[in-house]
């Protein structure tokens, strides 16, 4: 695996810029507390941009770009995410991957909330393959989940769902991304049981900012009148979140985006990272592991 950061350096020295550029590449060393963490050195590579205040003197732009071994995506989106994130999950996907025992991972929510976002991350750092039950379906049928629902209607749709979970449920150190509706129906529970399942649990006002930035066309329940994006989707998000809350609120695992932005010191949930969430998934799962039968050495 691997991670990029990137920070934007300016320094004015006296310094001839033929030869920085003829070093592009080279390491950084961590301390020794990194060390200890097997994180010895990031490989870098950076780009120089010169500009001329003086005849005798330039400011350089320097622009690096880190990556080190072990590590999980330390970006994404829009998202910076720290170093010290980068380490904790790690450390925290160590300590639970052996109690796991292979068990796959099942991401269930309202649509929008994250899943497949997270389930990468998450993925990554506990070295699991990742799927997402949508993608299955249409490899599956051909066509988009969208175009199924037009095409087929959403009973055919929800059929097709149920089998990809039950073929999901026969792997293996999968992370699996759900559809934002696969929790109504009972005998999809039955397939995820065969793993963990972890709610991600976000605010509606923050789901209705995402999707209604993005626009609806992708979700068929949505796209389904002409009123403006907020407003159509604000209504409809309502409507699903009120009639699958109970069937969320089942899941093994719950994760707060709430919460984690409390813990964060902010109100706005936006603020929280992917990585910020994936570690609290990891968290909340060593918990409910503490809680069953045969992990009380934890």
């Amino acid at each position: 695996m691997e991670a990029t950061v990137t920070q934007q350096l300016q320094f004015s020295p006296w310094i001839h810029s033929k030869s920085i550029a003829a070093k592009p590449k080279g390491s950084l060393h961590f301390s020794r507390r990194l060390e200890e963490q097997h994180m010895l050195q990031a490989p870098f590579s950076f780009n120089l941009q010169l500009s001329r205040r003086s005849s005798h003197h330039r400011t350089v732009a320097l622009k690096i770009s880190c990556s080190y071994k072990n590590s999980s995506v330390l970006e994404s989106g829009n998202h910076r995410v720290s170093v010290d994130e980068t380490l904790i999950i790690q450390r925290k996907s160590r300590e639970i991957e052996s109690y796991l025992n292979g068990r796959c991972i099942y991401f269930v929510g309202m649509m929008g909330s994250g899943k497949t976002t997270v389930g990468k991350v998450l993925s990554n750092a506990l070295g699991y393959s990742f799927s997402d039950s949508d993608s299955l379906v249409e490899q599956d049928v051909g066509i988009s989940v969208a175009e199924i629902f037009k095409v087929y209607g959403e009973d055919f749709f929800r059929e097709r769902e149920t089998e990809a979970l039950r073929k999901l449920s026969l792997m293996n150190q999968f992370v699996i991304s759900t559809g934002g509706g696969a929790v109504t129906r009972t005998i999809n529970w039955k397939y995820m049981r065969e793993g963990i399942s972890v709610w991600l649990d976000v605010p509606l006002e923050a789901l209705v900012k995402r999707i209604s930035a993005v626009g609806t066309n992708s979700r068929p329940l949505l796209h389904n009148d002409s009123t403006d994006a907020y407003s159509k989707t604000l209504i409809r998000l309502s409507t699903l979140l009120e009639e699958r809350g109970e069937a969320y609120a089942n899941a093994e695992v719950r994760v707060s985006c709430e919460k984690i932005a409390a813990k964060l010191g902010t109100k706005d949930v936006s603020n929280v990272t992917p990585m910020a969430i994936a570690i609290e998934a990891l968290e909340q799962i060593e918990i409910f592991l503490k809680r069953e039968d045969g992990y009380c050495a934890f």
